[in-house]
């Protein structure tokens, strides 16, 4: 009934959600502007916006207006507007990497993801088991090792795919054999911290574990050998028709694909992005499609969805909880642990592989790339009690500096690379390297 006491609710929660979503998109644009002219890829911005938003800053110089702004009342809703904008764009990194270079290149991008998997895992494990009793947690040490050593392998692909589109590195060989060995990673890593959120909750079980994995295996397949060839018939016959351009009818049908493959590996256990990841790199090769799919989602997703994840993870990031000189020590061990393992380990497997050393370092400073990911699992760890607020904020810091070196380490390394032609064409190198 109009005007009733619901109704009045309701649009109290609206009005808030309404606010929050104006601080949020205005505080993502203006950071994102800014550190473009400081030479960094616009989402490095988008990051910094979403953490200057949360207590750290904005809530301890402004505390009633952070109170007001962010009232704990549409918390929720925001954590599942996040979700929902990570599916959407994890479909179009998917759709926006070039696969057709892995083969020549499988084993070397086995060989990296394995590495960078295997050498962060265990320096992470040994730092977070020294962590515990230095820093006297509480709780199990070995739970608080293993989510430490299940934060340190991730490596962060939409945040990775977002750099490489604006240095034109997307379609490169370089690119490709790296984004393909980081989704390796990141499909291993998921699984990883799932057997861990599994030892956790106290709920392990080897069938199960079994039953997991030969279900990722089985919907792989079905996805590239069963679903592809009928999806690339069916959107090659429908782009015919449209001249090119995605109808009402085929933009519906292809996010409720998005969210179908979502749901599946969800249900497999490996979380809800990587599903959408998959659906879209099945049709990595259908050119039409792709440049259909971003002129009608690509610029809303990244206005609109990306920057309300940035502020959830920033309200939760307080610097507050650094109290004293050993926490900030313990915060440079946790950062180069994070550089040794995944930079290291990846430039190093790459270079084995027969890779060049210009070229191997690139792979490893692209695989070091954290930060979209590297919140979401750390988030994960908050939310089931390991993380104390201290170590959360280790874990942001190590995931935003990670992800800020790239690109100016980029920048060095490409120079007289097999990628700089590639690069020279960029808008951003054209805004930039003339500077």
């Amino acid at each position: 009934m109009s005007g009733s006491p619901v109704d009045a609710s309701i649009e109290t929660v609206v009005l808030r959600v309404i606010l929050q979503l104006v601080v949020i998109m205005g505080a993502a644009r203006i950071a994102g502007n800014l550190f473009r002219r400081m030479g960094q890829p616009a989402v490095c911005g988008e990051i910094a916006g979403g953490l200057i938003l949360g207590p750290s800053l904005f809530g301890r110089f402004f505390p009633g207006a952070f109170q007001t702004v962010f009232h704990a009342s549409v918390g929720n809703t925001f954590s599942i507007l996040s979700q929902v904008g990570l599916v959407l764009l994890m479909f179009l990194i998917g759709l926006e990497f070039d696969f057709g270079h892995l083969s020549d290149n499988r084993r070397t991008a086995l060989s990296v993801s394995v590495t960078g998997i295997i050498a962060p895992f265990a320096l992470g494990f040994g730092l977070g088991a020294w962590m515990h009793g230095a820093m006297a947690l509480h709780g199990s040490w070995l739970n608080f090792s293993l989510f430490m050593a299940a934060a340190m392998s991730i490596t962060a692909i939409p945040t990775l795919g977002r750099i490489m589109m604006e240095l034109n590195l997307n379609r490169t060989r370089i690119g490709s054999l790296t984004i393909s060995a980081a989704a390796l990673d990141d499909a291993s890593g998921w699984i990883i911290l799932a057997l861990v959120t599994a030892v956790v909750r106290s709920t392990f079980d080897p069938r199960h574990v079994a039953v997991m994995v030969g279900g990722v295996v089985v919907y792989g397949l079905a996805m590239v050998l069963g679903l592809r060839p009928v999806l690339v018939r069916l959107f090659q016959a429908h782009l015919g028709r449209n001249g090119g351009d995605l109808s009402l009818n085929g933009q519906a049908v292809l996010l409720m694909l998005v969210f179908l493959s979502a749901a599946a590996t969800n249900l497999l256990g490996i979380f809800s992005i990587f599903g959408a990841f998959m659906l879209g790199a099945i049709l990595y090769d259908q050119a039409e499609l792709r440049a259909a799919v971003n002129k009608r989602l690509q610029d809303f997703v990244t206005v609109f969805f990306l920057p309300i994840f940035f502020t959830y993870t920033g309200l939760r990031t307080d610097i507050g909880a650094m109290g004293g000189a050993e926490l900030w020590l313990f915060c440079g061990l946790v950062l180069v642990a994070a550089v040794a393992g995944k930079f290291g380990g990846c430039t190093l497997a790459a270079r084995w592989s027969g890779i060049a050393p210009r070229e191997s370092a690139m792979i490893g400073v692209m695989m070091n790339t954290r930060a979209l990911m590297e919140l979401i699992v750390i988030n994960i760890g908050y939310d089931l009690g390991i993380l104390p607020k201290s170590v959360f904020f280790m874990l942001v810091f190590m995931a935003v500096v990670t992800t800020y070196m790239t690109t100016p380490v980029l920048r060095r390394l490409m120079r007289g690379s097999e990628v700089w032609k590639d690069y020279q064409e960029s808008v951003f190198a054209a805004r930039h390297e003339r500077a």
